[in-house]
């Protein structure tokens, strides 16, 4: 069965450079995004447990806005200042952009991958290995983030700001999609929560991350589609692949 309509169960990019519209335009399918769970903080009580002195690293890691929202909050909750010799390293230039809520926006002080991608953004971290990186996060982990890091000679410890809870959708109607793409547990806790009748039937369920893929199968879901795999490290370069396969040849 052709594919023809996805869901993305995260937000919409921010950002026209993002793969999915690349492969919204190659294979003329639509693309959906509806994020299945939502933000909580972290309180000033639960960050002292993980015993991490913010003064004692020199470059901060961010993913998301979210991200760094949490960290200024608990900065300013915390009552440590932070330095104005503090470097920021961003996964997009839409998050880095971001900062200037918060900091004022210096190329001395704030670096991001130029395209977007990951392999770009470990070139730039590269770049500063000399500099004690903590990367923020969710309780749950971006996982394509974590591992490519993990792969890397990037040395940097993770501290958790914020978490992730489940999305409580007020409209109940059915997902007519031809395929979900799910990043994190939670996100397949959230499908039960909202859709306690959900039924597969023919609908392909792809996710990024192992811990993912056995949250689908505990839930008696069946997997189509998994990454990351060898050679293919990224969500949208599985999903690249797998429409390629199942749908007709792309537009040239």
């Amino acid at each position: 069965m052709k594919i023809k309509k996805i869901l993305v169960s995260q937000p919409q990019p921010n950002t026209e450079k993002s793969p999915y519209f690349d492969i919204r335009e190659k294979y003329s399918v639509k693309i959906d995004f509806r994020p299945f769970i939502k933000v909580e903080p972290v309180s000033t009580k639960e960050f002292r447990a993980q015993r991490i002195l913010l003064h004692d690293y020199t470059a901060v890691i961010f993913s998301a806005r979210h991200g760094i929202d949490h960290f200024f909050r608990l900065c300013e909750e915390l009552r440590t200042p932070v330095p104005e010799s503090m470097k920021y390293f961003c996964t997009s230039e839409t998050v880095a952009v971001y900062l200037q809520r918060y900091i004022q926006y210096r190329k001395r002080k704030v670096f991001f991958s130029p395209t977007g991608k990951l392999p770009e953004f470990v070139t730039v971290l590269n770049k500063h290995a000399e500099e004690k990186f903590l990367l923020i996060s969710s309780d749950v982990n971006n996982e394509e983030l974590f591992s490519t890091l993990e792969k890397s000679k990037i040395k940097f410890r993770k501290t958790v700001m914020y978490k992730t809870v489940s999305n409580d959708f007020t409209s109940k109607k059915e997902l007519k999609y031809d395929m979900i793409l799910f990043f994190s547990p939670k996100g397949i806790d959230s499908l039960i929560k909202n859709f306690p009748d959900f039924e597969q039937g023919n609908m392909r369920i792809g996710c990024f991350g192992q811990t993912t893929a056995q949250a689908v199968k505990d839930a008696g879901l069946r997997l189509d589609l998994v990454a990351p795999q060898p050679g293919v490290p990224s969500m949208t370069m599985a999903l690249d692949n797998y429409l390629q396969e199942h749908n007709k040849k792309p537009k040239k």
